[in-house]
């Protein structure tokens, strides 16, 4: 039997600053804390049928990589959350409550196909693409 991927399960931030982090993803974007492992320094924050998990750099699980990544020596490019609705103004407003300045709009390709998305940074830099559904017609 062959391995098919169904989605991304989860993937892990190391961070620097836990409330932040919080206020970024749950307060800002909408995920909510879904576990938490204080012993190993470990969040899970529901995204959908995904999970983001985070590790605090000074928790056991955290100080294991070594240096906080920084613009010289990231560890990822970036991750897309798939987001509705998308509609611009509603959620530049948004994000401008929480301080977060969204990038420009574009159509990309992703899972779905292609649909307008953008970036912006989390609090320790990490680029996050948000992206709306697939355009009608569009492949």
């Amino acid at each position: 039997m062959a391995v098919q991927p169904l989605g991304i399960d989860h993937l892990v931030l190391r961070v620097a600053d836990l409330p932040r982090t919080l206020a970024f993803y749950c307060g800002a974007l909408g995920c909510t804390l879904e576990r938490s492992r204080e012993d190993l320094g470990l969040y899970h924050l529901r995204a959908g049928r995904a999970l983001i998990d985070v590790v605090t750099l000074d928790g056991p699980l955290g100080r294991a990589g070594g240096r906080a990544a920084g613009s010289e020596a990231r560890n990822l490019d970036h991750f897309c959350l798939r987001i509705e609705p998308f509609d611009e103004a509603t959620l530049r407003a948004h994000l401008a409550r929480h301080g977060i300045e969204l990038g420009k709009i574009e159509r990309r390709f992703g899972a779905e196909g292609q649909g307008r998305s953008a970036y912006l940074r989390d609090p320790d830099g990490n680029v996050v693409e948000l992206k709306g559904p697939r355009e009608n017609g569009a492949a």
